[in-house]
């Protein structure tokens, strides 16, 4: 299997997509951050995410697409 060419990663780099993944992974880490400090240790990044998507997850989606629209 050949390694990816340097302008397929850039464009993957570019892309909504992988953009909207970013910012979606950065509110997961600073929700485990947040949590972890409440129950004063590191509770994971598993717990983190399954807690974040089912508390945090649609509400954040809306707003973020309230923005790019107005953007």
């Amino acid at each position: 299997m050949e390694p990816p060419r340097e302008d397929a990663t850039e464009l993957v780099r570019n892309s909504v997509l992988y953009k909207e993944f970013l910012a979606e992974r950065e509110e997961i880490l600073r929700h485990k951050w947040i949590e972890s400090e409440k129950a004063g240790y590191d509770i994971g990044f598993e717990r983190a995410l399954l807690d974040w998507i089912l508390k945090h997850r649609s509400a954040w989606r809306e707003k973020r697409q309230r923005q790019m629209k107005g953007s």
